[in-house]
């Protein structure tokens, strides 16, 4: 598959899977300590921008990182780079926010537990669809 069909796939993917991580129940009652800082209302417009535009950043980076991925199918690369970027933008972000904020336990276990999930379920398109040209 071409690196625009899947960077909007994935795009897309993100977008569903955030909708579906934080606005189930479980997570609506697990997030309530957010609930002062929380916007009353979200803009869908922006939030597809924002996911459509990770979903092309992400594609373009595991390209790159390709070769230096673990793994010899794209499969065990994918899976590989879903470990990695969710170490950078899920465990690191609930590390920050047990660190400095009166957050349950419960609620960062979820974040890390729906994050490596949605990471996998990326990083699985991503090494099952591209590859880099060489």
């Amino acid at each position: 598959m071409g690196y625009i069909i899947v960077s909007v796939v994935s795009g897309i993917l993100f977008a569903v899977l955030d909708g579906v991580i934080n606005a189930n129940p479980l997570a609506q009652r697990l997030y309530e300590v957010y609930r002062p800082l929380a916007r009353t209302s979200i803009n869908p417009l922006a939030g597809m921008v924002i996911d459509l535009v990770y979903g092309f950043i992400m594609a373009a980076v595991f390209l790159l990182l390709y070769t230096s991925l673990p793994g010899e199918t794209g499969l065990v690369k994918g899976v590989s780079f879903a470990f990695l970027v969710w170490f950078f933008r899920v465990v690191m972000y609930a590390a920050s926010q047990w660190v400095m904020f009166n957050v349950p336990v419960e609620a960062l276990l979820y974040s890390l537990v729906t994050g490596l999930g949605e990471m996998l379920i990326l990083g699985m398109l991503y090494g099952l669809t591209l590859k880099p040209a060489i």
